[in-house]
């Protein structure tokens, strides 16, 4: 496993493991529990927004996930807005911290009004995407073989990439933090030519989290849900033996 680029938000790395797996593991991300907003008690609304379109929105707001929080947890948020301009996110008052406190809720004018209380608990992205921590997608590593005459152009364009010359053609190697393969097609068809795109060993993937959690505990907790299915699977299946 080769880490390749990393931000507070998202992690790029490098593994030799199967398609199935890959795609496995990223399925799994929404069996990892994660806390939202789930039902929002509105007392008072002079905002031009329905209720059901701010109670939607403050759904949508991500929870940090601190420690002492379980699948068992649940606990309230409180707002109430009295000034003129935007309402934002981080105006909810409560115990849970609120990943980004910018989020526009509805807007107020002079003298109106939004008062809630925004019940939470704990779900899990297959039963709404409020629940989902973040995204998994992944690609192969490829290897572009193509005309010799395309080396200045391709270099120019993708200078972190490797190139081999082979004969009358050149090999490419991806550098594997972007996908090659399309724009490589793409240069060679515009000249009437065509570019060999044969994967690689290596799978790319990328983790992205949408605030709640780490990359890295996305990762890691989205494998843990996994193998606690695998394990329940392997059970029943000693059952029937």
């Amino acid at each position: 496993m080769e880490k390749l680029g990393k931000k507070e938000s998202q992690m790029i790395f490098s593994a030799e493991i199967g398609e199935s797996l890959a795609n496995a593991i990223r399925r799994y991300v929404n069996e990892i529990p994660v806390i939202a907003i789930d039902e929002v008690e509105i007392f008072k609304n002079d905002s031009p927004l329905y209720d059901e379109t701010i109670a939607h929105r403050l759904g949508l707001v991500p929870l940090k996930m601190e420690k002492g929080v379980d699948e068992d947890t649940k606990s309230k948020l409180k707002l109430e807005a009295k000034k003129e301009g935007f309402v934002y996110s981080g105006e909810l008052k409560g115990p849970e911290k609120i990943v980004y406190d910018k989020i526009p809720i509805t807007s107020l004018t002079k003298g109106q009004e939004l008062s809630l209380v925004a019940e939470i608990r704990t779900g899990k992205g297959k039963e709404h995407s409020k629940f989902s921590p973040g995204l998994i997608f992944y690609r192969n590593a490829s290897e572009i073989i193509m005309d010799k005459e395309f080396y200045d152009e391709i270099k120019k364009i993708f200078p972190n990439s490797e190139i081999k010359e082979k004969g009358n053609k050149i090999v490419i190697i991806d550098d594997k933090k972007q996908e090659i393969g399309d724009v490589c097609e793409g240069i060679a068809e515009r000249a009437g030519k065509t570019a060999e795109v044969n994967k690689r060993k290596e799978m790319i993937l990328t983790i992205e989290s949408f605030g709640q959690m780490p990359v890295e505990d996305i990762f890691k907790k989205s494998i843990e849900e996994l193998k606690k299915d695998l394990k329940d699977v392997s059970k029943k299946i000693e059952k029937i033996k």
